[in-house]
């Protein structure tokens, strides 16, 4: 077996090389990749070297939406067996702090999370990793859909946050693949309406196609106003910035109805021109999203009942060897595609 990684050498610059044969721990898995899915934040990566305050160090493996088959298990390890497809979480608590024994492990000063500085990702063949982290799939649950399981648990842990349930009018700003996961989420979750927006047609098709009420494009449309228009003049309970878009952030103190609340859950690295005094006035709550936490199995559950169809999601697939097609793709054919996974 040859394993091979794909390694970012420079802003803009990815290629792939042979590497190594993990060797794998008591408590580990040895894995054989099958998806990978290309991230938003691996995109950022990608084009900056980094995200806010965290810098790359060069040569450096991204991806951590991960799919594939257990090849080899540890001595220890009780919860997967040889030949198990698997998804892989890829954010581990210590697992003895304060955060990771109340069960809110993402706050854990001492994650160690894929394809975020200073741990590498899992854009490679073959991967060793804790069987801790490690989740079997039914057999009607593919590993392509495995590989749109962490993002789905965003989504998941945003409408968590957000108290979403049948009586909420829900607000989705932006339908890159955070913003279709949370849509899938809040429509699992029986949210009363579903009101979608975005500058790209082809992810507002997608999201009416997946569920949504109501999609706003916002190149062509005023968002507020239309926004009052559908809900008699009140805007949304909940609102969702999934764009990670300081402009769309500040305009969302406008959408959310009085008392409601504003669930951020894209990443924004840029100062955010809030207007806290028009939130005042409505007593709105802001509630940040950081990754998720304890979601994977009622994930996979949901998706085997078909409570939620990631399939519809419609990805387009590449061969591992065109990553750099992927993330060009990604970055520049937004109005084409809605999400990049890498086959191996």
């Amino acid at each position: 077996m040859e394993n091979r990684e794909a390694l970012l050498l420079e802003p803009g610059k990815i290629q792939v090389f042979p590497c190594d044969m993990p060797t794998i721990q008591d408590d580990e898995v040895l894995v054989k990749m099958e998806y990978c899915g290309v991230c938003g934040s691996d995109v950022h990566y990608f084009r900056f070297g980094g995200i806010g305050r965290r810098k790359v160090t060069f040569p450096y493996v991204l991806g951590h939406e991960c799919t594939g088959e257990v090849l080899e298990i540890g001595s220890k390890v009780t919860n997967v067996a040889v030949g198990d497809k698997i998804v892989m979480e890829p954010g581990l608590g210590c697992g003895h702090c304060e955060y990771c024994m109340t069960g809110r492990y993402n706050l854990c000063e001492d994650m160690k999370f894929m394809a975020t500085p200073p741990y590498n990702g899992a854009f490679k063949k073959y991967m060793a990793y804790p069987a801790r982290g490690c989740f079997k799939l039914p057999e009607n649950v593919s590993t392509l859909e495995g590989a749109m399981i962490e993002p789905l648990a965003v989504g998941m842990h945003a409408a968590r946050r957000g108290e979403v349930d049948n009586s909420k009018v829900v607000l989705i700003t932006g339908m890159g693949c955070i913003g279709l996961m949370t849509l899938l989420s809040c429509k699992a979750m029986n949210a009363q309406k579903i009101i979608v927006t975005d500058v790209f047609q082809n992810r507002l098709d997608k999201a009416l196609e997946l569920g949504a009420d109501y999609a706003i494009n916002v190149a062509e449309t005023d968002m507020i106003e239309k926004l009052k228009e559908l809900t008699d003049g009140k805007g949304a309970d909940v609102v969702f910035e999934t764009a990670g878009r300081a402009q769309t952030a500040a305009q969302n103190v406008f959408a959310v109805r009085r008392g409601g609340v504003i669930v951020q859950v894209g990443t924004i690295a840029d100062p955010v021109p809030y207007q806290f005094n028009e939130l005042g006035k409505i007593e709105a709550d802001i509630r940040s999203v950081f990754r998720y936490r304890n979601i994977f199995p009622l994930a996979i559950k949901l998706i085997e009942k078909g409570d939620i169809n990631l399939k519809a999601v419609g990805p387009d697939i590449f061969d591992f060897e065109d990553v750099a097609k992927a993330f060009d793709t990604a970055i520049n054919r937004g109005n084409e595609v809605v999400k990049c996974i890498l086959k191996f």
